[in-house]
């Protein structure tokens, strides 16, 4: 296909977009965005591929202020689609449930089943589907597609998706998913690329940032990972909790006479880094901190992002090569450096000066796993398979158009 798509990435409190330039099977980059603290305070800045910037100006919150910011997405576009019209939107769509192992141009019956599967991801699915019921009121013949972060670890070990439940619920569709699926996409088809010995490693990829998570792959496929039915499990997070004794959660509720909505926010909201220090969810600013809770949290994620990668490993069956990724595994050394230190068990030895430059590999030579860093680009994979889509659709001769 050819002509521009725009790809949507909205979370709870963010959303970032980046538009492309589709020729063929060819995609270029046009220009960058992100609104932040869109609960509080609300910012918007954009730049085009160059580094340009185009805009960077402070918002105030409004009544309708979702619709104000896919307004303000248009209007900052606009001048770059006249000559290369909008073909469609993809978005990320966090869970797809049983449903769905591939993007999908969405409907109104797919959006209806896709809102069923919020409580399984009441951070970002709420959303994730407000963008696409907004974009349909305000450009309602604008084809939108579905790409999912759990669709990457629909094939994962039968076991490794199993929960030890009795067997009328794992008919129902309880069982582990996985996220963070565009996310392992874009590494996949990037160890690939570099080489096809490399994508055939038993590799672990630590996804680490606000949210995170760990996934076990092989041939550029999942075989394992940390995140379960929901994106709360496996590693300690930024207000995340990670995985926890499902019977901590029974006596907070006998004892402490916890709601289940109160449960639910104090994991989502109140734990993980900020619960452990009680100062921040954000590693930054517990690694400028003094407090001996700063250091706690800190020591606490690294200690727990081992066990899950000891999980990780036992699953493979060994490990041949780590990849960090996300903001925390491609911007602190300092984290690096302490996981792979907990890890030498495995082998695991890193260079100093390559992992303080955020060189492309910072294991050392003697190293039995080789450790990279690999910036992640889930936007670029949002473009990829919405262009897909429409492709598809188009041979098929079906209309783009959600109905």
């Amino acid at each position: 296909m050819n002509g521009t798509i725009l790809a949507l990435n909205a979370g709870s409190s963010s959303l970032k977009f980046r538009l492309y330039e589709v020729q063929g099977d060819q995609f270029y980059l046009i220009l960058r965005g992100q609104f932040d603290g869109v609960n509080e305070n609300p910012h918007l800045a954009v730049k085009e591929a160059d580094g340009k910037e185009i805009c960077n100006i402070d918002l105030k919150i409004g009544e309708h202020m979702q619709e104000d910011m896919l307004e303000r997405i248009f209007d900052v576009i606009k001048p770059y689609t006249a000559k290369s019209p909008l073909q469609a939107v993809g978005h990320r769509v966090l869970h797809g449930g049983g449903r769905f192992a591939d993007p999908v141009l969405l409907n109104d019956e797919i959006v209806d089943y896709l809102e069923t599967l919020i409580p399984m991801g009441p951070l970002h699915q709420p959303a994730n589907l407000a963008s696409v019921k907004l974009f349909r009121r305000i450009r309602p013949e604008l084809p939108q597609v579905a790409c999912f972060d759990t669709a990457f670890h629909v094939n994962i070990d039968e076991r490794a998706a199993r929960y030890p439940i009795p067997l009328e619920y794992e008919a129902k569709g309880y069982r582990r998913f996985g996220f963070h699926g565009l996310s392992y996409t874009y590494i996949a088809d990037r160890l690939r690329e570099i080489s096809d010995y490399l994508v055939r490693k038993r590799t672990v990829v630590a996804h680490l940032g606000s949210g995170s998570s760990m996934c076990a792959m092989r041939d550029g496929k999942a075989i394992d990972t940390t995140m379960g039915l929901t994106p709360l499990g496996g590693l300690m997070m930024g207000t995340r909790s990670g995985t926890v004794d499902p019977g901590l959660v029974l006596t907070l509720m006998e004892k402490e006479n916890l709601s289940p909505a109160e449960i639910k926010h104090m994991l989502y909201y109140k734990s993980g880094l900020l619960g452990v220090s009680g100062i921040s969810g954000d590693l930054r600013v517990l690694m400028s901190s003094d407090d001996p809770n700063a250091k706690k949290a800190i020591d606490l994620f690294v200690f727990r992002a081992c066990r899950e990668l000891s999980i990780m490993v036992a699953t493979m069956q060994g490990i041949e090569s780590l990849v960090f990724s996300a903001g925390i595994g491609e911007n602190s050394s300092v984290i690096r450096k302490l996981i792979c230190e907990r890890a030498a068990w495995l082998g695991i030895q890193i260079d100093d000066e390559a992992n303080n430059a955020n060189a492309e590999i910072i294991s050392s030579p003697e190293s039995r796993v080789e450790v990279r860093v690999i910036p992640t680009d889930e936007e670029i994979v949002l473009a990829k398979q919405t262009a897909s889509v429409i492709a598809e659709s188009a041979k098929a001769g079906t209309s783009p158009v959600m109905a």
